[in-house]
């Protein structure tokens, strides 16, 4: 008889991967990351354990957007207040929070649950090209 495997918690093997952003599409690049988090790349995926590798991002700031994105494309915040509509357009964010770009399209690509929540901590986004995690030795991923 053959037997379905489930991967455990403790039994996961994880990895660093770090990927270059500079000119590189938001969109494309992020679905990729949600992909590598979710641990949907590696052979022992299982839906309800975080199976998922570490990522790391770096040169944020050098992202790409296609068509009129850097014009037309807003994130919207609401307190919950009456007229508590705040507007931001990406080329803002883009100027002084590169890494809240790239974390919020992933993020919004994972899912939505308490195992969501644990694989967007894997997820570490820096503007420059240094970052603190030489030690873990990540390995270079091209997209």
């Amino acid at each position: 008889m053959i037997k379905t495997f489930i991967a455990k918690k403790e039994e996961v093997q994880r990895d660093w991967y770090l990927i270059d952003a500079k000119d590189k599409i938001l969109g494309r690049m992020a679905s990729r990351i949600a992909m590598i988090l979710q641990g949907k790349t590696k052979p022992t995926y299982t839906p309800h354990v975080d199976t998922g590798d570490f990522v790391i991002v770096i040169n944020a700031e050098k992202i790409r957007l296609t068509g009129n994105k850097m014009r037309d494309k807003v994130y919207y915040t609401h307190s919950g207040y009456p007229g508590g509509l705040k507007k931001y357009p990406i080329k803002l964010w883009l100027d002084k929070h590169p890494d809240r770009v790239v974390k919020l399209a992933v993020k919004r690509m994972l899912p939505k649950t308490k195992l969501g929540h644990v694989m967007i901590k894997k997820l570490k986004i820096y503007a420059g090209s240094d970052h603190p995690h030489k030690a873990q030795q990540p390995k270079i991923l091209e997209i």
